[in-house]
């Protein structure tokens, strides 16, 4: 929720899981989240920039949390060759 200012007033803002939308609540103390920061030519961090993946707990109790991350991270151009549609 927003004030009348624009800043956001809310204590607790819900995450999504990025392999199912799925939406993470407050007790699933499986869940994870990772923080991948942009690069720039010189390979350092740029600083507050990056792609948050976030997978809940469920996804990890599978086992299938590696193979997720992966398609999402080829998805965003993070990654190249490793992941594909026809495994």
């Amino acid at each position: 929720m927003e004030n009348d200012k624009g800043t956001l007033v809310d204590l607790y803002i819900p995450r999504h899981c990025s392999a199912t939308n799925r939406l993470i609540t407050a007790q699933d103390h499986a869940s994870i989240q990772i923080q991948v920061a942009d690069v720039d030519a010189d390979g350092k961090a740029i600083k507050g920039q990056g792609t948050t993946i976030a997978i809940c707990g469920r996804i990890r109790a599978q086992g299938d949390s590696d193979d997720s991350i992966n398609r999402i991270a080829t998805k965003e151009g993070l990654l190249k060759n490793v992941w594909s549609y026809t495994r």
